[in-house]
């Protein structure tokens, strides 16, 4: 239907939008940021997604949805599932390694068909199912491997309290919690406790950066401000499409928006760097 083997990301937006109404285009870049998912890219740079690209990102967001997994310990299931696959195709061909030299043994103890039969590197020839490093084929093991590699660490609460937020951005609480008074953070809260997503952590980091230059969270609004005040632009253009509530023009908005975003960001570094030039003589 779509005249090409691969999926586009807003291909993928759409297939997880049904089960996971929040997630975002934004949201897949990040996870592939982060090394937990790693499509293909055609020669110009887009990404190609293959079904078990979906899959992934599927029991990945099901994790952290349903588990609150912190994203560190999803990557290290992914890999532990990796590793164990890595070992049963190892198995898998020797096995069959064994079993091909077995036949072309007897083969050639009966005399019959020895050299048709037997190749100088028969064991290129197996067909083993094997990952590659990405890992991209890793949710393609078995079910019960899959399921029992999982099950092996359960540990709750989402992605960063305060605390760990502190220390994987430098910042002191007190520096985070003003941050949070300006709208720049937003925990969320689980089981009694506050937990802080992926864009938190982006936010805190960003905002340790721009530290380093005596900017602090009170100058940090303006960029709030800026992304409100553009967001609604945005979503006067797209409301229609996904008021029709339907895929097709869902996935338009969707697209609209990411396109949006893009120029939009485009936009303003050209602008800045304009006004910068005229207000420093550059």
């Amino acid at each position: 239907m779509l005249g090409r083997p691969y999926l586009s990301i807003g291909d993928v937006l759409t297939l997880l939008k049904e089960e996971f109404p929040d997630v975002t285009i934004s949201k897949i870049r990040f996870l592939e940021s982060q090394g937990l998912v790693e499509p293909e890219r055609t020669p110009s740079g887009y990404r190609k997604f293959y079904d078990s690209d979906v899959d992934r990102l599927r029991w990945i967001l099901r994790q952290q949805r349903e588990h609150f997994l912190p994203l560190k310990v999803i990557k290290g299931k992914l890999a532990e599932v990796q590793e164990l696959s890595t070992k049963a195709s190892g198995q898998q061909r020797e096995a069959s390694t064994f079993e091909e030299s077995s036949q072309k043994g007897h083969a050639i103890a009966s005399g019959v068909g020895a050299t048709d039969e037997i190749t100088p590197d028969a064991s290129s020839r197996i067909e083993t199912g094997s990952y590659d490093d990405s890992g991209e084929e890793v949710l393609a093991v078995s079910d019960e491997v899959a399921r029992e590699s999982f099950r092996r660490e359960h540990v709750s609460g989402a992605s960063f309290t305060i605390t760990e937020l502190a220390a994987s951005t430098g910042l002191s609480e007190s520096y985070l919690m003003e941050l949070e008074s300006y709208g720049l953070l937003e925990g969320r809260q689980t089981m009694g406790a506050v937990y802080y997503d992926e864009d938190a952590f982006l936010t805190a980091k960003l905002a340790a950066a721009f530290s380093k230059y005596g900017v602090g969270p009170r100058h940090l609004r303006l960029f709030k401000y800026a992304a409100e005040r553009e967001a609604s632009l945005y979503t006067q253009i797209v409301l229609p499409l996904f008021r029709q509530r339907n895929p097709e023009a869902r996935q338009k908005a969707n697209d609209a928006l990411a396109d949006l975003s893009d120029l939009g960001r485009s936009l303003k570094d050209i602008l800045l760097r304009k006004v910068m030039r005229e207000q420093v003589g550059g």
